[in-house]
């Protein structure tokens, strides 16, 4: 008689840089897996890269409008919804675009398409199913946040090709990750001005920081198959790159706080602006245990930005209620 056909063992197997024992691979179903693999789900810390902007943004319109209320709670929530459902589109658009580059990578050759476990249809089919919930999400917003959102596809579109053309695709990365913080100010303010142009400058020189330490990971694996990063072409200078996108997001983001809080009360100013000094502090502490030998560190240094950019969300909140 003949044996039943044996499902690929790729399909029961997590990806091999995801967070050992996730919730992906404990508990979801299993034809599920490989789609919530392909949104990242069971790598939350990319969400919290995307979601975080996003809060920096809501909260400094807060301060500047003196407003918050329903409204303000509910375009935070919706944000929260629109990260992880738009950071699993993009990165499910990622997968098809590098889907050739990713099974020649040892990091990335365990992801869903290039194991066999999704056909390039049926992520596509999957990633516009994802995009049109955040659609919805997103036009309970303002006209002004709205539009922003649309726009926000031509970074993202753009993303997964900068690597092959510019030796600094970490920039494109820092413009579709930190477009939120544009959107959430509009959602709030209607509007926008100066502070949250130049808090998106901030969340870009902080992507810079975070990726081409992420990027170091791959360096070798890239430079056999061509592909670029900031990781290669800094190389032996990291280090000193990596400091000065350490001031530039500290420099910027103060400035973006002094501008959105400037009419506030001096105790609401000083505690707002421990955002930046805060978020300084921490990137500080990355760079001293940056080692680009180190696979594992890197990794760890790269996942604890969702604390680092948490911090001026906290201390945001915090000037809000005085």
């Amino acid at each position: 008689m003949k044996a039943a056909k044996r499902m690929p063992e790729a399909e029961d197997e997590g990806v091999a840089d995801a967070v050992a024992g996730n919730w992906v691979d404990r508990y979801a179903p299993r034809p599920a897996r490989p789609y919530l693999r392909l949104s990242r789900a069971d790598r939350p810390i990319g969400t919290w890269l995307l979601l975080l902007p996003c809060w920096w943004g809501l909260l400094l319109a807060a301060l500047s409008t003196d407003g918050f209320g329903l409204t303000g709670a509910w375009i935070a929530i919706g944000c929260a919804l629109g990260a992880f459902l738009m950071r699993g589109a993009g990165c499910t658009w990622n997968d098809v675009t590098d889907r050739h580059i990713d099974g020649s990578v040892a990091r990335t050759r365990s992801r869903p398409i290039p194991s066999g476990q999704v056909r390039v249809v049926q992520a596509l089919i999957w990633m516009a199913a994802q995009s049109l919930v955040s659609l919805v999400i997103l036009l309970t917003f303002d006209w002004a946040a709205i539009w922003l959102g649309v726009l926000s596809l031509l970074p993202v579109a753009i993303y997964p090709f900068a690597k092959r053309f510019t030796w600094w695709p970490q920039v494109f990365l820092g413009l579709a990750f930190n477009w939120g913080a544009l959107l959430a100010w509009a959602a709030l303010a209607g509007s926008l001005s100066w502070a949250p142009l130049v808090l998106y400058l901030a969340g870009i020189a902080w992507t810079l920081f975070y990726d081409t330490i992420y990027a170091h990971q791959d360096a070798e694996d890239d430079a056999l198959i061509g592909v670029k990063s900031t990781a290669r072409l800094f190389g032996d200078r990291s280090r000193t790159w990596l400091r000065g996108f350490l001031v530039a997001t500290v420099l910027l983001m103060g400035i973006a706080v002094l501008l959105a809080a400037r009419d506030r009360s001096v105790l609401s100013l000083v505690v707002a602006l421990g955002g930046p000094w805060a978020i300084g502090w921490h990137m500080a502490w990355q760079l001293s245990r940056f080692d680009p030998a180190d696979d594992a560190g890197l990794l760890r240094l790269f996942r604890s930005n969702r604390d680092a950019g948490l911090l001026p969300v906290l201390f945001s909140a915090a000037a809000l209620a005085l």
